[in-house]
């Protein structure tokens, strides 16, 4: 029995199949599978024209946007400034706040920057005029806020009928009604805060008081009388650096310090008592030149487009500040009196007058720093700048003058 189980066994069992094994393919049939799927129904020649007719577009939107025309108004914007091709390679996006604000960052080839919302307040003043001519050149929207204290309507009227322009009177120190520079960098820092907006501080060189320290660095803490005569201005602005730096560390305010030494250029005020206009005005109505003391202390001048250079490269930047923006040439009054001789009349006289208080013997800033973090250093030598001045004053002084007559004509008839 039991060989006969295995008996049957042996024939139940089948012989195995043989397996199938496929033939390998070829390494290059896969290599030419997609070809010939693309040499099939002219699908070749579709992807072909897709792609030119996309780089055809990407190329003609490039130019469109890179090849905008930048009207620039001002008759001195040639002098230190930069070019309009370098408005257009710049491309950097800024925000500006009141004494002023950015955000900086590089747009990629073939877009438009963003065009941009910019308050200045002080925008119809001798620096911020100038100011305000840069942003509407870039194309930005800018509001300008004046109270025309010392600012004047004409520095802004060739931008009226432009709609990216728009003049507001107004006082930032509203409602407390005080002339001073530290209520109205409260209030504007509050804005800052508020639409979180980056917040730029002009300050100035006269936190360092008369300088025990020259030339004077950033990190020099100054040496000023807190009761004398100059220092509502200079503790006011010392005051603006430390409420600047406390919405910084403690409201997380993004801000900008700069320390701007002595500026010249068109636009300034005739009879604001600084002594480069002092001079010109007087010169131009062949009245005596006013030095005060010997005549020995040094001031630095730079040409208002260096400064506006400075403020703008600033704005761009990574670093808070402060920063000294100024012309480290340095001048005694009396070479800067000759120099006002030299451009407008020879025989201009000088006159001795007793110094005023607490007036600092020497003032030059060290601008190491703005050197080597802004890549920031000014262009305009004093008597190269000086002429322009001098063309600006000129015209406003005589044209003032005729006017004047013409009115007390009108008059008398």
């Amino acid at each position: 029995m039991a060989s006969e189980l295995t008996y049957r066994r042996h024939e139940m069992e089948q012989p195995e199949a043989e397996s199938y094994y496929p033939k390998p393919t070829k390494p290059w049939f896969v290599a030419i599978r997609p070809i010939r799927y693309m040499l099939r129904e002219e699908r070749l020649v579709f992807v072909l024209v897709g792609i030119a007719l996309a780089t055809l577009g990407f190329i003609t939107f490039s130019k469109s946007s890179t090849n905008i025309p930048i009207p620039y108004p001002d008759p001195f914007s040639g002098y230190g400034m930069r070019s309009e091709s370098t408005y257009q390679k710049k491309a950097n996006s800024i925000e500006y706040m009141t004494r002023i604000g950015s955000a900086g960052g590089k747009i990629p080839l073939g877009l438009k920057r963003k065009v941009l919302r910019v308050v200045v307040t002080g925008g119809a003043g001798f620096v911020g005029s100038h100011l305000v001519d840069r942003l509407i050149a870039r194309g930005d929207n800018v509001i300008v806020v004046d109270n025309f204290f010392t600012g004047r309507k004409e520095n802004v009227m060739h931008h009226f009928g432009n709609p990216n322009f728009e003049l507001i009177r107004h006082d930032v120190v509203e409602p407390l009604l005080l002339e001073t520079n530290v209520v109205g960098t409260l209030n504007m820092l509050g804005l800052a805060k508020r639409v979180g907006a980056r917040f730029l501080l002009t300050s100035t060189s006269e936190v360092y008081g008369d300088p025990l320290q020259h030339p004077q660095v950033e990190t020099y803490w100054g040496n000023v009388n807190p009761i004398g005569v100059r220092s509502c201005y200079d503790e006011g602005k010392r005051t603006a650096e430390t409420l600047t730096m406390d919405y910084h560390r403690g409201a997380n305010v993004e801000v900008r310090i700069s320390r701007i030494f002595n500026t010249y250029g068109p636009r300034m005020c005739i009879d604001d008592g600084r002594v480069v206009s002092n001079f010109v005005a007087q010169a131009l109505r062949k009245e005596p030149l006013t030095v005060y003391g010997d005549g020995k202390q040094t001031r630095s001048f730079q040409f208002v487009s260096d400064l506006v250079e400075g403020l703008m490269r600033l704005m761009e930047g990574e670093h808070v500040g402060p920063f000294n923006l100024g012309n480290p040439g340095e001048f005694t009054m009396l070479e800067l009196a000759k120099v006002v001789q030299e451009t407008i009349d020879p025989n201009a006289k000088i006159e001795f007058r007793p110094n005023t208080e607490d007036d600092p013997h020497k003032r030059k800033p060290d601008i190491t720093k703005a050197k080597e973090l802004l890549g920031w250093e000014p262009k305009v030598a004093l008597r190269q700048g000086l002429p322009l001045m001098v063309k600006d004053f000129r015209q406003r002084v005589f044209g003032d003058q005729k006017q004047d007559s013409s009115t007390t004509s009108s008059s008398t008839e």
